[in-house]
This record gives structure tokens, C-alpha cells and sequence, in this order.
């Protein structure tokens, strides 16, 4: 059953209202674009904020829609890394496009700079002798293959890995790094900091699969919690490199810390605990430690058995998945932004109807507490549209102001 079937009859009527006045406006939904963009930048910058004046969007459409908005084949391989001139093509066009409709030129449009492009730096993937590689072709995306296949393969990449930690700079950065470094710094460059990763659960299951790790938890406990006391030091580690080269010590580097761990939901209470609690531990007690720093998790999975435990963490952001509500994530996550929860099919379907009911039930959850950024639980994927991207304008200005 969609929202809009199971919606209360006031929130129909408000979806009836509302797409009848798109139909008699030429299929685009009325709103006062102007306006909404100023009262979105008021919102946008505390969805907490005791005097905005509506609820922020977060569900901005983004390069990923180009393709289905202009009737291109998708081919992200091509507008990502071969052809920058047809990329920015279809940039300027779609551009044009959202600016006629929603008054915002949305993505970039302008050629890269590979002058200013810091040289390759070795990532986690790399402490744990994953590869990172792309499949799928047009259409794929990079996927992190298995670097162990059983136990004993993974007591050897644990051992390698510690020993890359004695002298992780050695091993992270490449021969021209200072080179490049001072080249860079000069024309304003910034170090790139670590600030965010796929997530302990995701990584993991990566670099041993999925299968694997889960019986691992019953098979060798003590290499179950080897794994993640490896990764978690890794991880701090290879930001506190990073943090050096730009000049910062513990005590004065920038603070907060970003997760994107679809797999946690492969875990239950216990796995969590055993596995990923003590990472986030260490990560956020290196790089968000105070009560507000950002701390953050997007995992558009069907996770809520773990929202007891991500609760525990403070969490200061969430983009959860769509079985999830809002009003789940907030008795557990009371202080978070909850970015969501809008499925992302319902948006890449244009599903007008059920958009506006997952929003006018999103609204009526978080109007009390306010502290929602109005978007997918999860991606916006291509099939997203500049009109329907309007009709959530128009449904914010019309039915979600404070």
C-alpha cells in the first residue's frame, strides 16, 4: 500500500488540493520560487531552529538525474572520468532546465582542474589489500573486493595491516607527496582531510564477505574482535596522517565524523556490539568527541533493530532507510537531523501522490520537535525530476511551514 492509500483522509484531501492545482497550472506545481529559496536558507542552516520558517529540503535533485531528465542513455562512467566536454553539456542543459523550474542551476558546470588535483593517497581499503575496482559498466559503480576468503587469509591481512600502521605516512603517501604538497599549498590547496568512511560493518563485510564475517562471530570470537580493533585503530590512524600533513595536532584539528554503512543491517544486536560499537568508539572519541560535534550515519537499510545502540552515540545526523520513521529515529536520536524519509522509488518513480503523503506524514511526525531535512531515506537516483523536486517545494511551502 502506498502513503497516499494510507494516509489520513485530511492528508488525501491536502494531495488532492495540491496535485489538482499542478494539473491547472500546467503540470507544474505553484509555489512562490523566490521565496521559497529565502526561506530555505534559513532553514537549511538549523532544521532545529526555534524561528524557521519551514521545513528545509534536502531532496535537491543532482547529476545522477541529468540522464532520465534529458533523455540520455545513463552512462556515469563516461560523464564521471572520460568525457568531460559532453558531461558539461549535459550539464548546461540540465541547468537551464532547473533553472526554468525549480530557479537554482543545481549542478556543477564548469571544467575540472587537474592542476589542483592532490596526488593519489593509499585509503583504508589499501591498509587491508582490498582493490577497489569498477563493474557494471556504463551504468556500474566501484566495488571493494574480498582481500581474505577465510580465516586464516584474514590473520595474515590483520598482521600486514598492523605492521603498515608502524609507519602508515610511509606506506599512505605517495614518492611526490612533498613535492606536490608545497606545489598545491601555494595555490591555496587544503591537505584533504578524513573525515568520513564506509562504514565498520560495510568495509568489513568487503574485505572478508559477508557470510564469512557473520560466522566468524561464532566460530573465532577473538578473531571477530582482532578485526575490529584493527580497523578501528586504522582508521584513526590514517586521519591523524592526514591531520599532520596539514598541520593540525590532536588537540586542534577540525572535528566531526560521517558514516555510509548499508551492511549494519546484516548485524544483529550482538554482532553490533561485538564488531562496530568499539569502532565508532574510537573514531568519534578521536574526531567527535564533544557533545556537538557532527556525528553522522547514513545507512538506507532496514536497521531499526540497531537504533538502540546508534542512539547510544549521540548521533547528530541520520539518513536511515524507508522502513524507518521519523518518529522511530527520534526517541532514539533526539538530537540528530533526520534526513529522510522519503523512499527513494517513490521519488525516482514520480510517484506525485505518494511523494506528498510521505512528506505531509514526515511533517506531521517531526512538528513538534522539528530537526527534519526533508529527503530520501537513502539516494536520490536517477528518475528524479525537476517537477517533482517543484511539487516538494510546493507541498513545503504550502503544507510544512512552522
Amino acid at each position: 500500500m502506498g502513503a497516499y492509500e494510507a494516509a489520513p483522509e485530511a492528508h488525501r484531501k491536502m494531495v488532492d488540493d495540491l496535485l489538482a492545482d499542478t494539473a491547472a497550472n500546467g503540470g507544474l506545481a505553484p509555489v512562490d520560487i523566490d521565496q521559497f529559496w529565502v526561506d530555505q536558507e534559513v532553514a537549511r542552516k538549523d532544521p532545529f531552529g526555534v524561528d524557521i520558517p519551514q521545513v528545509p529540503l534536502g531532496a535537491i535533485c543532482n547529476w545522477e538525474c541529468i540522464f532520465d531528465e534529458l533523455g540520455e542513455e545513463q552512462d556515469w562512467w563516461r560523464f564521471q572520468y572520460e568525457d568531460e566536454a559532453w558531461a558539461l553539456d549535459l550539464s548546461r542543459r540540465y541547468n537551464d532546465l532547473a533553472e526554468e523550474t525549480v530557479g537554482r542551476r543545481l549542478v556543477p558546470e564548469s571544467p575540472k582542474d587537474p592542476s589542483r588535483k592532490w596526488p593519489e593517497i593509499k585509503g583504508l581499503h589499501d591498509i587491508f589489500e582490498g582493490e577497489n575496482l569498477w563493474e557494471g559498466g556504463a551504468s556500474g559503480s566501484w566495488w571493494l573486493k574480498q582481500s581474505a576468503n577465510d580465516a586464516a587469509e584474514l590473520v595474515g591481512v590483520l598482521d600486514r595491516a598492523e605492521e603498515r600502521l608502524e609507519d602508515l605516512r610511509e606506506f599512505m603517501l605517495p614518492p611526490e607527496w612533498e613535492s606536490e604538497k608545497e606545489r598545491l599549498t601555494a595555490l591555496g590547496c587544503k591537505v584533504p582531510l578524513y573525515r568520513g568512511q564506509r562504514g565498520p560493518c560495510t568495509f568489513a563485510t568487503s574485505i572478508f564477505g559477508a557470510e564469512n564475517l557473520l560466522l566468524l562471530y561464532f566460530d573465532d570470537p577473538a578473531l571477530f574482535s582482532r578485526f575490529s580493533d584493527v580497523l578501528g585503530r586504522a582508521i584513526v590512524a590514517r586521519g591523524r596522517v592526514l591531520d599532520e600533513e596539514a598541520g593540525y595536532t590532536p588537540e586542534t584539528a577540525p572535528h566531526g565524523w560521517a558514516w555510509a554503512d548499508d551492511n549494519c543491517c546484516l548485524f544483529n544486536v550482538e554482532m553490533y556490539e561485538a564488531f562496530a560499537m568499539p569502532v565508532h568508539r574510537k573514531v568519534f572519541a578521536a574526531y567527535a568527541p564533544d557533545p556537538g560535534d557532527r556525528r553522522y550515519q547514513h545507512s538506507d537499510s532496514d536497521m531499526a533493530h540497531l537504533l538502540p545502540q546508534l542512539g547510544s552515540l549521540d548521533l547528530k545526523g541520520t539518513n536511515f532507510g524507508p522502513t524507518l520513521t521519523v518518529s522511530e529515529i527520534r526517541e532514539h536520536c533526539p538530537n540528530a537531523v533526520i534526513e529522510g524519509q522519503l523512499a527513494p522509488f517513490t521519488y525516482s518513480r514520480n510517484e506525485e501522490a505518494n511523494m506528498v503523503a510521505e512528506f505531509l506524514r514526515d511533517f506531521d511526525q517531526a512538528r513538534e520537535k522539528r530537526g527534519l531535512n526533508f529527503t530520501t531515506a537513502g539516494s536520490i537516483n536517477n528518475g528524479s525530476r525537476l517537477s517533482g523536486m517543484r511539487l516538494l517545494m510546493a507541498a513545503i511551502q504550502r503544507y510544512g511551514r512552522y
